[in-house]
């Protein structure tokens, strides 16, 4: 760990700076188009927004990256976002909110895939794990404090937005000042999807219903609370407590991955969260059972991200394994364009409790399709399923990448070791 740290640690306080601006950002215009009269659907739209550029640029980005370079698409985007950040108080319309939504998010998915490629460059192949768990740390993190500056000024005036701002400004300096050589760049060409819902229906299914989980945690959380009349304390605490259970129980949950059938894990989390926000639209908002119920809710969706990877690994030859990313994180891509649209419309429609029952719906759903996939094939043997690597929502295809090299090296090395030890006995 200390060595990850010595060589990675200027791209890891980077990207902590990036993660405390973009969560900032993304909490704040809830609060903030609540003040300024927006409805909940035109909130939708501008949530979503972010995702489809995110899409985008997860996408485009790496063509960008082999045009011009590491550099150049980091500082190019990095300037793109500062000045995204400090024009949406600026203009204060529905419509300029989305087209800017759909350039920030374009912007940190670029941002993310160039500084992810470089923390698979400094790993060697017993760190990568290591730097892996690290950069999901210091992402979590990063989101959590953001919640906490929220509370430094006025929602309705410009400080707020002028802090993400500079701190995305702040954070290009180190990385770029670091004498890390810049890495080669390459991505695997994805299988079809076809091709991939054969190998894992379940992998499939769950990545395009958890996008939809995540997308309106991350871009709608903010609203509903809004919208349910919490302050801007109450607001704050509540969001960073769906990303502290996410950061709680990422490990206990992947090591329990690795011990019993996946698809029975997959169950019993997205059941635990789907009960989670039944209880919180049943009880119309007690603030102690939002926070039960956020801290559930966020627990079990980012593990469930990284134990759908690891389940449809599972059914893939290890060189299929990167190809697969791919689709993985498109079909994610997808739910997560949609989730705050259908989110607002529900919210619109039933009330603010519409932003639990979306919720509980699809993790129910998630719940339901996996204990009907437990009937159609038998699980493979616990020795033969690949290694648990944790990865967020927020990752980019050059993240789930290394963790799926990463998973290859762990399963090649215990099955290194298993022949060894039937050798020797």
């Amino acid at each position: 760990m200390l060595q990850v740290l010595r060589t990675s640690w200027p791209l890891l306080l980077g990207m902590g700076l990036l993660m405390v601006g973009n969560g900032l950002q993304g909490t704040l215009l809830g609060v903030r188009g609540g003040i300024e009269g927006f409805s909940t659907f035109e909130m939708s739209f501008v949530m979503s927004a972010y995702f489809l550029g995110f899409l985008g640029g997860s996408r485009l980005a790496p063509e960008l990256i082999r045009r011009v370079g590491h550099i150049r698409v980091f500082a190019a985007l990095g300037s793109f976002i500062s000045a995204v950040l400090i024009l949406y108080p600026s203009i204060t319309e529905p419509w300029a909110w989305t087209l800017l939504r759909v350039i920030i998010g374009f912007c940190f998915s670029g941002v993310y895939v160039t500084a992810e490629s470089w923390l698979n460059n400094s790993a060697t192949n017993e760190t990568r794990g290591q730097a892996l768990s690290l950069y999901m740390i210091v992402q979590m993190v990063g989101i959590v404090s953001a919640q906490g500056l929220l509370n430094l000024g006025d929602p309705s005036g410009f400080i707020l937005f002028v802090i993400p701002s500079v701190l995305v400004s702040i954070s290009f300096a180190p990385i770029l000042l670091s004498v890390n050589p810049t890495p080669a760049f390459g991505t695997a060409k994805p299988m079809s999807l076809m091709q991939l819902y054969a190998f894992s229906p379940l992998g499939c299914v769950g990545m395009f219903l958890m996008g939809g989980v995540f997308s309106a945690l991350f871009g709608m959380a903010s609203v509903y609370g809004t919208d349910v009349g919490l302050n801007v304390g109450q607001i704050s605490i509540f969001i960073a407590t769906i990303y502290i259970g996410g950061l709680v129980l990422q490990f206990p949950i992947g090591w329990a991955s690795d011990r019993m059938d996946r698809r029975l894990l997959i169950m019993i989390a997205a059941l635990a969260g789907g009960g989670a926000g039944l209880l919180a639209m049943i009880t119309g908002g007690a603030f102690a059972i939002l926070l039960v119920a956020a801290f559930l809710v966020g627990g079990t969706s980012n593990p469930l991200y990284s134990l759908l990877i690891a389940h449809t690994n599972d059914y893939l030859e290890h060189e299929d394994m990167a190809a697969a990313s791919g689709g993985l994180i498109f079909i994610n891509g997808v739910g997560a364009v949609a989730g705050p649209l259908i989110t607002g419309w529900m919210m619109a429609t039933v009330g603010a409790q519409g932003f639990w029952l979306y919720l509980a719906g699809l993790m129910l759903a998630v719940g339901a399709y996996a204990a009907f996939r437990m009937t159609q094939r038998a699980a493979p043997s616990v020795d033969e399923t690949a290694s648990y690597a944790p990865v967020l929502p927020t990752a980019t295809p050059v993240a789930v990448e290394v963790a799926q090299e990463w998973a290859i090296d762990a399963a090649e090395e215990a099955a290194s070791d298993q022949a060894t030890g039937g050798r020797a006995a």
